[in-house]
């Protein structure tokens, strides 16, 4: 497969599309690059996602979703990341996803500009592809210099220890068993998954085609592989399922994904599922030298039902790190949620509200108008003056209430030049802009 050469950099370097002939040598340049051992301890997992994302059937990506930066006086591969596309939902209302990752740079060639003119080709596909929101995990601070704020939780949860798993009595039988899940399992696991969003303001979607690729397309090495395990009872009905990493992460087995059916008691399942995992988390400090099990977490993000069941076996909470979010057109993003922001509206105590908010970020804004109750339209200005408009928001500060990462009232203390200027904004922002709590379980 021919090449395709993005532009000219200058100095020797080329900026390039991938091509799956460029497999195998991309894979060995992000597992020295994104090493948390240094290049010389390559991340071998880090290796085989990126293998997989360029040889074997996915969902949204292939080869050619990845960009090089090459020197081509050494023929060597000095800067590369991709895009992941996805569908995620607001409330309920989808929308297209871009998700640039593996972003990596030879420390050779750092502070030339590499990312940043990659950063534009990216955000220029994903614009094309109508993708209304950018994510990306990723280092403190870094992607803040290319638009994006760390607006959306990730993560964090509850973490417990080997004296509170329960101990099963010698007369006692389990009322419920786990067993790795099968191709048969995957409408199950879809459908359960599925109604987890209701607990979600913002919600990765995924439908039988997305899991089993998540449950089966992934090779053993890969760094976002996961183990799923069907629950079932005595009778051999499934009762939920419950996913996690096939391997430690230090002492510590974490549970990414824990779903019961409706109508099942979680404190009649945990038992069982804590029990597991100490079964699961011995055998894989087994196979590694020096490695003991000694804790398991459910990062599953600040709520969930089993927090509230087993709260005591939990003891340990851990605060949510963040997604760095990018809404290139934000008017157009805050229409699309517009059923949304009326239905909020319309609960609230401005029911049927009329008039004009305008949302002040200092360098722009954005003016939301409101007739009867319904969004009419969401326009871009330009304030006048540093204090017009009715409610200011430094920054890109907006997205962490927009994505119910902060309320209003958060950021008003945070920042002491994010406020309201009249009693209708004060009123009117917490009421369209709530603080929710989301854990998005997004496509890699």
């Amino acid at each position: 497969m021919a090449q395709t050469i993005l532009k000219d950099l200058g100095s020797g370097l080329i900026l390039r599309r991938a091509t799956p002939a460029d497999a195998e040598a991309l894979s060995t340049f992000n597992a020295a690059v994104h090493s948390d051992d240094g290049p010389d301890k390559p991340d071998e997992r880090i290796g085989a996602w990126v293998r997989d994302l360029m040889t074997q059937p996915h969902p949204t990506t292939s080869a050619g979703d990845f960009i090089i930066v090459e020197d081509m006086r050494t023929k060597k591969i000095v800067s590369s990341m991709n895009l992941i596309p996805q569908t995620w939902s607001y409330a309920g209302i989808e929308f297209d996803v871009g998700r640039p990752e593996l972003v990596g740079t030879d420390p050779e060639y750092r502070r030339r500009g590499l990312v940043r003119e990659q950063f534009d080709i990216i955000h220029a596909w994903s614009a094309a592809r109508g993708h209304k929101l950018q994510i990306i995990t990723g280092i403190p601070y870094y992607y803040r210099q290319f638009g994006y704020e760390m607006g959306l939780a990730l993560d964090g949860g509850r973490v417990g220890y080997l004296p509170h798993i329960p101990k099963l009595k010698d007369d006692e039988e389990e009322a419920y068993r786990l067993r790795p899940a099968e191709a048969r399992d995957i409408a199950f696991i879809t459908k359960l998954y599925s109604a987890r969003a209701q607990r979600q303001l913002l919600h990765c979607e995924r439908n039988e085609n997305t899991m089993q690729y998540e449950l089966f397309g992934k090779s053993e090495k890969n760094i976002n592989r996961i183990e799923t395990r069907i629950i079932e009872n005595t009778n051999g009905e499934a009762a939920g399922y419950l996913m996690h990493p096939p391997f430690l992460w230090g002492p510590t087995l974490t549970v990414r994904e824990f779903e019961l059916v409706a109508g099942l008691s979680w404190l009649a399942v945990a038992p069982s599922a804590l029990r597991y995992l100490k079964t699961t988390g011995e055998a894989y400090a087994a196979e590694k030298d020096e490695q003991e099990f000694q804790a398991f977490a459910m990062w599953m993000g600040v709520e969930h039902p089993i927090y509230e069941a087993i709260s005591d076996l939990l003891p340990r909470v851990r605060d949510p790190y963040a997604y760095y979010v990018r809404v290139a057109d934000l008017p157009d993003f805050l229409m699309h949620i517009s059923p949304e922001l009326e239905a909020r509206l319309a609960k609230s105590v401005l029911a049927g509200h009329s008039g004009e908010l305008k949302l002040n970020f200092f360098k722009n804004g954005v003016k939301l108008t409101f007739e009867g109750g319904a969004l009419r339209a969401a326009e871009s200005y330009v304030p006048e003056k540093t204090e017009d408009g009715d409610a200011l928001f430094p920054d890109l500060t907006f997205l962490r209430v927009l994505f119910g990462y902060n309320s209003f009232w958060d950021i008003e203390k945070l920042f002491a030049d994010c406020y309201v200027r009249n009693n209708a904004a004060r009123a009117l922002v917490p009421i369209l802009f709530p603080k929710q709590t989301s854990n998005v379980w997004s496509l890699a």
